[in-house]
This record gives structure tokens, sequence and C-alpha cells, in this order.
């Protein structure tokens, strides 16, 4: 199995895209050219959202723009300092009220979790890698950003192209085994019930 690949290993048939999908921690320094990153951004344009709200927006920076990719990457945890090799970060951010009424929008965070999962599967598509984190300062992106109060931060993502097998050895070890590792999922019958939730 050639890194990064690590296929889903399904119960069921679904989607390619579905199945390659998953979130490596190391990167290709090969850097991102602007057309494709407006593709991902254009995958999550498409989301589909409550009362067409789009809720959802993204804060980004190359690693060729030295000054903003720095700022997104000093909100990183430092758990996430890999993400510092990515080829791009995001920051993903939700609206919380309605725009047509100004009352809250009970879906905002359903909603942009879709856009930013669009934007996912979209790097999937074309051959890139991508990992979402929590790891990171809310607050500090809040200030360093300048989001307005009306927005949530959400969770930030790397982008990039796929490393190598080699690069596996740039990681800490932790990390390393984490990459190598197998993928797990509860199965089907702890998520679906039929008709109703059972007495658990």
């Amino acid at each position: 199995m050639l890194y990064p690949k690590k296929p889903a290993p399904a119960d069921y048939p679904i989607n390619e895209v579905i199945r390659q999908r998953w979130s490596p921690r190391v990167f290709s320094d090969k850097l991102l050219a602007a057309e494709k990153l407006k593709s991902l951004f254009e995958a999550a344009r498409w989301a589909p959202s409550s009362r067409n709200e789009q809720p959802w927006r993204f804060v980004y920076a190359t690693r060729d723009d030295r000054e903003n990719f720095s700022r997104l990457a000093g909100l990183l945890t430092e758990g996430n300092a890999w993400a510092e090799k990515s080829a791009a970060l995001i920051v993903i951010l939700a609206k919380i009220k309605f725009t047509h009424n100004g009352k809250k929008n009970y879906n905002y965070m359903y909603d942009s979790g879709a856009a930013a999962e669009n934007l996912f599967l979209e790097a999937v598509s074309q051959e890139l890698a991508a990992h979402e984190m929590i790891g990171f300062d809310r607050q500090r992106a809040k200030t360093d950003l300048a989001v307005p109060d009306d927005f949530q931060v959400a969770a930030m993502m790397a982008v990039g192209y796929p490393a190598t097998p080699k690069d596996l050895d740039k990681l800490e070890p932790d990390l390393k085994a984490r990459e190598l590792a197998g993928r797990q999922r509860l199965p089907l019958d702890k998520l679906i019930y039929k008709g109703k939730f059972p007495n658990l």
C-alpha cells in the first residue's frame, strides 16, 4: 500500500472518493496552485444549507504567502505543528444567525460542516491530502483574523499534496504510529436504529 492511501474497509459499497478520504499528518512540500484551491472552495459553495443561508466562511493562506500563513499557523497547538508543512491552512467559520431575520440558525454549524466535507471530498477527488483539526486557539483566531461577533470559529483544515512514504520519518514516533494504524469505525448496528432510538 502506497502512503498516503488508506481506503476505508467499508462493509457495504460506497463512493470511492468517500472510501479514500482520510486525514494524514504529513504532506509533500509542493505548493498548491491558486486555481486548484479555488476549486475546493467552489465545491464547498455548493453544499446544502437551511433556507440557502450558506453560513460558512473560510479564511485561508497558502505557504508561499508567508505573512498570512504564519498568522494561521501561529494558531495551532503544539500537537498540530505538523500542519505547518501543508500547502494551505484554512479556518472554517460559521454564521450564527440567519441573514433574513436575525434569528439564531440552529443549523449553522451542521451546514458549515457539510460545506467543509464538500471541500474535503473535492480535495480527495483531485488527489490532494487534507486534515481537519480542532487543536488551535479559537479565541486568538477571533482576534487575529478579525472574525465578526456573529461568526463562530468552527475548525481548521490543512490541505496539500500527498507525501511519500519516506516523509513519514519526519514525524514524531507517536504520530507516525497513528499514521500507519488501521482505520476503525463503530459498526452500523451501533449507529442506526429502525423506527426509534432503542433503550440502551
